[in-house]
């Protein structure tokens, strides 16, 4: 069974940073392109961040230059970091998974988490 788990998240002021992770198990990660998705209270489900199989990486424009991703195969985990953060980050972080390939869409991706709490607040 494949199962995707969120960890990571948390309460944090303006301008810090978390690291959130995306441990999978059930499958290797070696194949998969994994995507970070948030939704914000009253909003619509984002996508902010993928990383493919090759390890190709895309950013929503509202991250770049502050979250990076990344995956350890090794340890079956994608992750992200998060830096400068904002009180407009404040969301439910959500990782999916896929066949190799990143996509926009949130269709696309066929297992999810159950996401993980970021507070960004003073």
């Amino acid at each position: 069974q494949l199962q995707l788990v969120e960890s990571g998240g948390g309460l944090v002021q303006p301008g810090g940073s978390l690291r959130l992770s995306c441990a999978a198990s059930g499958f290797t990660l070696d194949y998969y392109a994994i995507g970070w998705f948030r939704q914000a209270p009253g909003k619509e489900r984002e996508g902010i961040s993928c990383i493919s199989s090759s390890d190709g990486t895309t950013y929503f424009d509202s991250v770049k230059g502050r979250f990076t991703i990344s995956r350890d195969n090794a340890k079956n985990t994608v992750y992200l970091q998060m830096n400068s953060l904002k009180p407009e980050d404040t969301a439910v972080y959500y990782c999916a998974a896929r066949g190799h390939y990143c996509s926009p869409y949130e269709g696309n991706f066929g297992s999810w988490g159950q996401g993980t709490q970021v507070t960004v607040s003073s």
